[in-house]
């Protein structure tokens, strides 16, 4: 498990270039209510696999006991369910560099394990509507919430950033008013937010959203103030699940799923299980 991961669970677990999209829930929804899926025929396939990996906390890891657990692993099995499936699902781990060449040799039928859409990979696959995107969030003490909207808020004052990353080059370029404060290592930037050297830190939500759980690092010093902020041309369009170009069908009947999750509530359950601050 990588340091950051394993020091998370020790603590915690027991748009165009002018524009970008802000969400206002506290839980991220990706289907608008008014759209339908239409319920698929997967009476033909015979094995739903999905094919993942060990060390992506908290969405695929090891637990205590060397069993695999993660978002990631419930997601499959409420998949499963909405599809009726239970009997014919199973899921592998596998290293990441092995997960494309076990697909394209039918070791599974689909890859959930965090696979980047990008325009490249959408050549290779077919992917399932984006079920979790990753937004940016501002961060600052408790002490110094911003008041108002963070366009303004943020004017003048110094915000740390990680050097030479999509959130810097979104920092400068949507919030230009801003004195940005580059770092190369994360620990050096929350250090100066605890110690008044900076105003806010501005990057990834949900790798923040870990640092304001872990009561040890943090010590509740800080919170999220204003966004989320959701910049698919900076970010990317968050995670989707992979399945091979002739499979279509599969593709639409994953949709259909994660569908149904959403709107049963499964889907709120589980993000809130494996994210106790919510980065929305």
């Amino acid at each position: 498990m990588r340091p950051f991961a394993a020091a998370v669970l020790t603590g915690i677990l027991l748009c165009t270039t002018a524009q970008f999209l802000r969400a206002g829930t506290e839980v991220p929804h990706v289907w608008d209510s008014k759209q339908s899926v239409s319920r698929p025929d997967v009476s033909g396939l015979t094995r739903l696999r999905f094919l993942t990996t060990t060390d992506f906390f908290p969405f695929n890891f090891l637990d205590s006991e060397d069993r695999l657990v993660g978002f990631h692993v419930d997601l499959a099995r409420a998949i499963c369910d909405a599809l009726e499936l239970a009997e014919r699902c199973q899921i592998q781990a596998l290293p990441f560099e092995e997960l494309e060449s076990a697909l394209e040799a039918g070791e599974g039928e689909a890859i959930l394990a965090g696979l980047a859409v990008t325009r490249e990979a959408r050549d290779r696959y077919r992917f399932s509507r984006s079920y979790l995107q990753f937004p940016a969030r501002f961060v600052t003490r408790r002490d110094s919430i911003f008041q108002g909207p963070a366009y303004e808020a943020v004017a003048d004052r110094r915000v740390g950033v990680m050097a030479g990353t999509a959130h810097e080059e979104m920092l400068r370029d949507l919030f230009p008013g801003a004195r940005a404060v580059t770092y190369t290592r994360e620990a050096w930037l929350f250090e100066d937010l605890q110690a008044g050297e900076i105003d806010a830190a501005f990057g990834d939500g949900m790798r923040l959203s870990f640092w304001l759980a872990d009561t040890e690092a943090a010590g509740g010093c800080c919170a999220f103030a204003d966004g989320p902020y959701l910049a698919p041309e900076y970010l990317g369009r968050g995670m989707a699940i992979a399945v091979r170009r002739d499979a279509p069908a599969l593709a639409d009947a994953l949709d259909y799923a994660l569908q149904q999750i959403e709107e049963s509530g499964t889907f709120e359950e589980l993000y809130l299980r494996y994210f106790p601050i919510g980065f929305y």
